[in-house]
């Protein structure tokens, strides 16, 4: 018999995650060797013009060597790591609420992406994953004979 550990706020936080537009995205806790760790994920927007779909993602504080964008399988995976600055000697901190770490956030796209065309930039905090959709034919309906 295996033991599974109890998170008591596990509920409370898919809830949150399943509401974005109402609360944000809270940085998750979980417990490590060390105490307390964030999990946290950059916020994303995705939209669609005629021509591409468009991926927003919020990272302030990553530089863009820190951020990777790979596609395979159908999938878009934005990943990196927002780095926490070293404290000046002559500066006392009072208050930290940044989250620092690793980030992961997976998409999946439709089959109708030209998967060697996507680009993606970053700047001023804002990366922008560009995925142009692929050039399909509208194909005419063929009868069969039903025998």
């Amino acid at each position: 018999m295996s033991l599974i550990r109890w998170e008591p706020f596990g509920a409370v936080d898919d809830a949150f995650s399943r509401m974005p537009s109402l609360f944000g995205r809270w940085p998750r806790v979980a417990a490590g060797n060390g105490g307390p760790l964030f999990d946290w994920s950059p916020s994303v927007n995705i939209s669609e013009t005629d021509k591409e779909y468009l991926i927003r993602a919020e990272m302030p504080a990553v530089k863009k060597e820190d951020v990777h964008v790979t596609f395979g399988d159908g999938m878009i995976t934005i990943s990196g790591e927002r780095i926490q600055k070293e404290e000046e000697k002559n500066e006392k901190v009072h208050r930290v609420e940044s989250v620092y770490g690793t980030f992961s956030r997976s998409f999946s796209l439709p089959d109708t992406v030209d998967g060697t065309a996507i680009r993606a930039e970053s700047k001023e905090g804002l990366l922008t994953v560009r995925v142009p959709k692929a050039k399909t034919e509208v194909k005419k309906p063929t009868e069969v004979k039903v025998q």
